[in-house]
């Protein structure tokens, strides 16, 4: 409740005469009286010490007799939420207003049931709502309640895509039934292990990006840096490199080449909003969660959040997913801003957030290959050379959890060779485990050829030998040793 801007209007007589008897009575007078009988100057009130500490009172916000305790500057637990120490119900974040709990008994529920589907977010009071990739995964009115009972009932967790029927509530649609849980009966479902039970293995299986004979960026990738299911890639970008392009030739790959054994996912984190309308059209059978840079940090985080724990349970339904995450970098900056301001956290070097780096490793920390589910294959981007500390901080705190890294080279994009790849500095870890004896003998002939060339003129005399050849597999048969 905002304060009385006239604080002395607060206590003071409502008629015109009592006002005058004050300014009319003596110190120490008895005063006369007016018409109705009040009096015009008592002694007691007329030496202005109780008056004047009513006064402090009020403006330093204490206790005044004949006012209501709890609605003044620092109590109360006002709707609006007041200046210090209000509850503040009216604050919250965009959405919060739907997200009440809502449940309703099945038998108050109205209306046919109607088919739906979405996938499950979960409330910190144990209730969740499908979200829908229309709407971006983002809190709508339209979002269908699931309440916690059939949470329990059906063992339903966080980032499943849910087939069910739902019926008109009270506030919108109520979920009252569970067909599928990721394409599977829920009883099935229920059984998946835990994705933290999980056993995690190397990657033994290699994911191969050629596509067409022209398409070198992929060709290039295959030969340099492969990449097997459950890798934990990096690829390294200055600016304006052709870090965008590489994405999306690798995302037309797995389209191309894997769709139907592996999910294909693109996560966009404080993205160019062009950008985010480019990867739609041009690769619309992916599933796409975009965060536009228009758009709050929490919500940058609360959206990446989401879309590793839907891989989570599609890993543990035993399938291999694929992630391509632009960028870890805009990622860590979100969590960075989002949790400044806190009571005593410390500042690292690059005015880091002491522990806010912790929860991006952690999801990208995610990708692994399984034992005895599917594969979790996380290809992030990672910013450097942008003159910002912070952003070499958060490069150099992810450099060494992942098992691949691709380094573009900003010097070879500005000769306009492309793909601006350092083939000296990029390279995968246990790569035996992904090619064959043969072919890696003659991938390792082709680095100690280029080892005396600079990056430029190695990336260029390796673009020479790759367009004498429609494929990778007819260059490295002519390759002798």
């Amino acid at each position: 409740m905002t304060p009385d801007p006239n604080p002395e209007a607060v206590d003071a007589p409502k008629s015109k005469e009592g006002s005058e008897s004050r300014s009319s009575s003596r110190p120490g007078g008895k005063g006369d009286t007016d018409e109705k009988g009040s009096r015009k100057g008592d002694g007691n009130r007329s030496s202005g010490e109780p008056e004047e500490k009513r006064r402090r009172n009020r403006r330093r916000g204490g206790p005044v007799r004949g006012r209501v305790r709890g609605k003044g500057r620092r109590g109360g637990k006002g709707n609006g939420g007041n200046r210090k120490g209000g509850d503040g119900n009216n604050r919250g974040q965009r959405g919060q207003a739907e997200e009440e709990p809502r449940a309703q008994k099945a038998a108050d529920l109205t209306g046919p049931a109607v088919a739906v589907d979405g996938m499950l977010e979960l409330a910190p009071k144990g209730f969740g709502f499908l979200r829908r990739p229309d709407s971006d995964f983002e809190q709508s009115r339209d979002d269908v309640f699931v309440p916690p009972e059939l949470i329990r009932q059906e063992g339903l967790r966080l980032g499943v895509w849910v087939h069910g029927k739902a019926k008109e509530g009270n506030r919108g649609l109520q979920l009252v039934d569970v067909n599928k849980v990721n394409g599977a009966r829920p009883a099935t479902a229920r059984k998946y292990p835990a994705f933290e039970e999980l056993k995690a293995v190397n990657p033994s299986k290699r994911v191969a990006f050629e596509t067409d004979p022209d398409r070198y960026t992929t060709r290039v990738v295959d030969l340099i840096s492969p990449i097997g299911r459950g890798q934990r890639g990096l690829i390294v970008s200055p600016p304006r490199s052709g870090k965008t392009t590489l994405l999306l030739h690798l995302a037309e790959a797995v389209r191309e080449r894997y769709s139907d054994n592996m999910h294909l996912m693109i996560l966009l984190v404080d993205e160019r909003p062009e950008e985010v309308t480019e990867f739609k059209r041009q690769i619309p059978e992916a599933e796409i969660y975009a965060s536009s840079n228009d758009m709050p940090a929490k919500n940058h985080c609360r959206l990446a959040e989401l879309c590793i724990e839907r891989a989570k349970r599609l890993v543990e339904a035993g399938q291999d997913v694929f992630i391509l995450l632009d960028s870890i970098t805009r990622l860590a900056r979100s969590y960075n801003t989002s949790m400044r301001g806190g009571k005593g956290r410390g500042y690292q070097s690059g005015g880091i957030v002491a522990g806010a780096l912790e929860m991006p490793r952690r999801l990208f920390a995610a990708a692994r290959n399984t034992r005895e589910a599917g594969s979790l294959t996380i290809i992030g981007t990672a910013l450097v050379q942008t003159n910002s500390k912070a952003d070499e901080a958060i490069f150099q705190e992810f450099k060494g959890t992942g098992n691949m890294e691709l380094v573009l080279d900003r010097k070879i994009a500005e000769h306009f060779v492309f793909p601006a790849v350092d083939i000296f500095k990029s390279g995968t870890r246990r790569e035996e485990l992904l090619l064959p004896e043969h072919m890696l003998l003659k991938i390792h002939l082709i680095r100690r050829g280029l080892s005396g060339h600079r990056p430029l003129e190695g990336m260029e005399r390796l673009l020479f030998f790759l367009k004498k050849f429609p494929n990778n597999a007819q260059m490295l048969m002519e390759i002798k040793g």
